[in-house]
């Protein structure tokens, strides 16, 4: 023992206080919990969005992995979104994770795209509003995990705002963390194959008895739940940016500008002004202005209402 590092004496320690005090378990029955999290999942989930959104969703067990919490998060690699949440009188802090593909290609398929167009989409952080969907997913995944625990008191789990693994805070260095289980399933859209991952503290999960939530009817919710995802979307705030065409200068011109010199728009009567976000047109307008501010009046639409938000939610 005294040719040990002192760095692996301290972790080996840290261990076997876990697992005497309860915070740590073994292979065997931590990988069985895990496995009945997976199985009220596969049953439930794919049912309930099925019911829901009119997709097909099948979800598969893939397995469990053991380790520090911090560590176990890192390991997830980029282009998962994340939430952290929280379940009175079971858990003070879990935190859920899902691919980004499974993400867009639901956005996809709720902004109206055919089925047989969406492709597997190349992974990548989630954009703004495709974060504001990611609220509505996890919503039902924790809901999923607070029926298997059977909580007392009957509480709903409370959940952070989603956001990209890429944008989560650094641990503090000498902030103690807790040994976890991150419990991994796939999640598989049309073409796409994402993972839904659960990671709870195993001190949690080692006093959690699983069990498979009562089937529900949820279809009187469906409309309102679909509903409820489209204006999500519509709700989300995008920048919009205004395009003017100025009168062609040469080279020679536009390298001799100094402060104070004017160049004048393209059009003589009523100025052009094209309106994109995301770098995709969205209406014509014309200047003008009112009061003190210069504005934009629109004049026509470039695309459809289904054509923009399609795109806007890249």
């Amino acid at each position: 023992m005294s040719q040990q590092s002192p760095a692996k004496v301290q972790s080996m320690d840290r261990a076997l206080f876990a697992k005497l005090t309860g915070g740590l378990g073994d292979q065997a029955t931590v990988g069985k919990l895990a496995a009945a999290f997976g199985q009220v999942y596969g049953e439930f989930l794919p049912d309930f969005i099925k019911t829901e959104t009119g997709l097909d969703v099948s979800i598969a067990y893939a397995g469990c992995r053991s380790g520090l919490m911090n560590d176990l998060i890192a390991g997830l690699g980029g282009n998962y979104a994340l939430a952290n949440g929280s379940l009175r009188n079971w858990a003070p802090k879990f935190v859920l994770g899902c691919g980004s593909g499974f993400i867009m290609t639901l956005m996809e398929h709720m902004l109206g795209a055919l089925p047989e167009s969406i492709e597997a989409p190349v992974p990548r952080p989630l954009s703004t509003i495709e974060l504001d969907l990611a609220v509505m997913v996890f919503d039902k995944i924790a809901n999923v995990l607070r029926s298997a625990v059977n909580a007392a008191g009957g509480f709903e789990p409370y959940l952070d705002p989603p956001y990209n693994i890429e944008n989560r805070p650094k641990p503090v260095a000498d902030q103690a963390d807790e040994f976890a289980a991150a419990i991994t399933m796939m999640i598989s859209l049309g073409k796409t194959v994402s993972e839904i991952v659960v990671i709870i503290p195993q001190q949690v999960l080692l006093r959690t008895v699983v069990s498979a939530p009562r089937a529900k009817n949820p279809s009187a919710a469906s409309e309102a739940w679909t509903e409820q995802l489209s204006e999500q979307v519509r709700r989300s705030q995008v920048t919009l940016e205004a395009r003017i065409r100025l009168q062609s200068l040469t080279l020679n011109t536009i390298s001799r500008l100094a402060v104070g010199d004017v160049i004048p728009f393209m059009d003589a009567g009523d100025v052009r002004v094209e309106v994109s976000a995301n770098s995709k047109d969205l209406y014509i307008c014309e200047f003008g202005r009112s009061g003190e501010n210069y504005t934009v009046r629109v004049k026509d639409n470039v695309n459809s209402d289904d054509e923009l938000l399609r795109h806007l939610m890249n």
